[in-house]
């Protein structure tokens, strides 16, 4: 057998989509299209789906073409199946959150991660993925703030913190069981706190008994003082701040996990005062806003509820129509009505699922037999080869006018910068010539005017207009007035004394422990989790296409021990395989992990397409899959001029880790 291990693995350029493209057939190329005949087409092809179609929207676009993206499915296509993806990352943050607040944002600004006394980062290399919100970190712990991190991981993050706890993957809830009970025993519960503004605490004490510190250790690795040193620090600080990523969220139980978390939140009072809150970082420069804008299937504009009457009255007279008062389908449920041929069609705007979701195989399969395919993108991604027609669109952050808003719930002005390249269009532009061509003459001035429509249905955003945004550099919602600015924290109401002003209590979440899908075993001993690099981005297609000393493309990243253990050095390209599939990469080696620990990124699909290694095992509330715990094997390949390799001995067992607190 030839060795593969001279392939060539320069980076893929995407070039620019500049003008539409459609194809006559899925046996032929495509080719250059007008604008007339791309739309015509396309709107022949979704108007002939109505009542089988969905769309994925874009989390990197603005508020404005997000809210124009779920007003097309919900009134031109008369469907709530709308989603981003929101569901891939932070969708169970959203869901525990809006379980236990009523509102699915994070609580707190960045601002106050300056100022509080202790920091948690749980699951989050915010470091590398979330830079911007690591310079406010540094400044807290320049300030004086302590930081913990919890990740299976010695991370970059967890290079800052004064301990770290590396817990085994997929233990997050009993690692938080054992920190809650152990501020229960200590006595360390915020008792006014508890009985003022909560439901639920007995049930959770029951539930946490069993999970002493030392049965804690068993389980997650950690060691039992070095779990009581962090439930005491953070029952005991003045203001703590509790912050997590997709460490906590891309797993089957992922809403558990943070539900987990924000009972810890509940237990102490760190909640609802300035400087005390919890962070669900997001990745992408506008998820939260996607979810804002209602580019959800469960949610109108302003996180309203679909299920409710007086809502759906309100939605139904400004936009005449009538809203079907159900949940549409989530972006993992689509994918599996496209199993069944119950989804027909799809209109994609700027999400690239072929390459993003988990078990990426079984998605392009699934994308290939849909009856039509619309992709609205800046590159011919690998989603977008799969289409009928291409329609070429205006990057959000420097070719057009609107808002974001960052996971500080803070909605920002964005400024057309740039002149879009060919004849790419503004995405709301298209949308609306669709929507004519489907039957619904919409006429927006500017992406002002959409805003504005926004603000007179939204609660939340009706006092941000663009000249305020503009005088405060951003605001938070909510912002239900034009003449005042609320607190940047959310839920104060809480702590007010009055219970009519203190409205609904926040229940714990009462949630079970429930190991990874993908178990271990002899043919598949190595725990597999991925993650983010600081120098690329998602899957590539904005970040691939360059040179810099940066940039090493993508590897299989084990600890000295297992790279020993498998006789295989840096740069070795080996087998890397699941009970899903099998991809060749190069291996690197990281003293950050731990033996029976590998990890890989999505940032180089073009190059190792991970995703072909990950499980579609979704969490039942939120819809994310566990991409974060994946089983693999690791195989060498056969050396030049030999048929075979020796073969290795199976991995060794792997319990605790030994101490994960420096």
């Amino acid at each position: 057998m030839k060795s593969t291990r001279k392939r060539d693995r320069s980076p893929k350029t995407y070039t620019r989509l500049t003008h539409p493209l459609v194809r006559d057939s899925r046996d032929e190329p495509f080719r250059r299209a007008t604008w007339e005949e791309a739309l015509d087409r396309a709107a022949r092809g979704l108007g002939a789906a109505r009542g089988a179609f969905g769309m994925f929207s874009c989390a990197r676009a603005t508020n404005e073409m997000n809210y124009v993206a779920q007003k097309f499915a919900r009134v031109v296509m008369g469907t709530h199946n709308v989603d981003s993806c929101n569901r891939t990352c932070h969708a169970p943050s959203v869901a525990g959150l809006s379980a236990a607040f009523g509102s699915g944002g994070g609580t707190s600004s960045y601002e106050e991660i300056e100022h509080t006394d202790l920091i948690v980062m749980w699951g989050s290399n915010a470091r590398f993925a979330h830079p911007i919100f690591f310079q406010h970190v540094l400044k807290g712990i320049h300030n004086g703030a302590r930081m913990y991190a919890v990740d299976p991981r010695r991370t970059s993050t967890a290079e800052w913190a004064e301990s770290w706890l590396g817990l085994n993957v997929g233990t997050d809830i009993p690692m938080a069981h054992a920190i809650g009970r152990e501020i229960v025993h200590a006595g360390l519960v915020n008792e006014a706190f508890v009985r003022r503004a909560t439901t639920g605490f007995e049930e959770y004490r029951e539930l946490v008994e069993p999970w002493t510190l030392s049965l804690a250790e068993k389980v997650t690795g950690v060691p039992a003082a070095a779990i009581r040193e962090l439930a005491h620090a953070y029952a005991r600080a003045e203001r703590a701040q509790l912050c997590w990523t997709l460490g906590i969220t891309e797993h089957h139980n992922g809403t558990d996990n943070v539900r987990a978390l924000i009972n810890l939140s509940l237990l102490t009072g760190q909640v609802g005062r300035y400087g005390a809150g919890m962070q669900p970082l997001r990745g992408q420069n506008n998820v939260q806003g996607g979810g804002d804008m209602g580019a959800i299937p469960n949610r109108l504009p302003g996180f309203q509820d679909i299920l409710d009457p007086a809502v759906r009255l309100k939605f139904e007279s400004a936009w005449d129509t009538v809203l079907q008062p159900r949940h549409g389908m989530t972006l993992t449920e689509m994918f599996e009505a496209m199993e069944d041929g119950s989804l027909r069609a799809v209109y994609c705007i700027g999400e690239n699922p072929a390459q993003s979701e988990a078990d990426s195989d079984q998605a392009v399969r699934r994308l290939s037999g849909l009856d039509f395919l619309v992709v609205q993108d800046i590159f011919l991604t690998k989603t977008a080869e799969l289409a009928d027609v291409v329609l070429p669109a205006t990057a959000g952050w420097a070719e057009t006018e609107g808002t974001t808003t960052n996971s500080e719930r803070r909605v920002q002005r964005v400024r057309r910068a740039l002149t879009p390249p060919g004849e790419a269009r503004e995405d709301i532009d298209i949308l609306c010539d669709l929507a004519a061509r489907l039957g619904h003459d919409w006429k927006y001035a500017d992406a002002e005017a959409v805003w504005n429509e926004l603000r007179s249905l939204s609660p939340d955003h009706h006092g941000m207009t663009y000249g305020r945004l503009e005088e405060h550099q951003g605001i938070q919602w909510p912002c239900p007035s034009t003449g005042s600015l609320e607190p940047p924290y959310l839920h104060g109401r809480l702590w007010e004394p009055d219970a009519r002003r203190r409205g609904r209590p926040a229940p714990f979440g009462i949630v079970q422990h429930d190991p990874p899908v993908d178990l271990t075993d002899e043919e598949f001993p190595i725990r597999l989790t991925t993650g983010r690099r600081l120098d690329s981005y998602n899957t590539g297609v904005q970040s691939s296409g360059y040179s810099s000393p940066l940039r090493r493309g993508e590897s299989v990243e084990l600890c000295p021990e297992d790279a020993e253990h498998y006789g295989v050095v840096v740069g070795e390209e080996v087998r890397v395989t699941s009970r899903r599939g099998s991809v060749l990469a190069p291996v690197w080696v990281d003293t950050a992990l731990r033996p029976g620990l590998a990890f890989m990124t999505f940032h180089f699909p073009d190059e190792v397409d991970t995703n072909k290694l990950t499980i579609e095992a979704n969490c039942p509330i939120a819809g994310t899959a566990e991409f974060k715990a994946s089983a693999i094997r690791i195989e060498r390949l056969p050396a030049p001029g030999h048929a075979n390799r020796p073969d290795y001995p199976a991995h060794p067992a792997h319990g605790a880790h030994g101490p994960q607190v420096r």
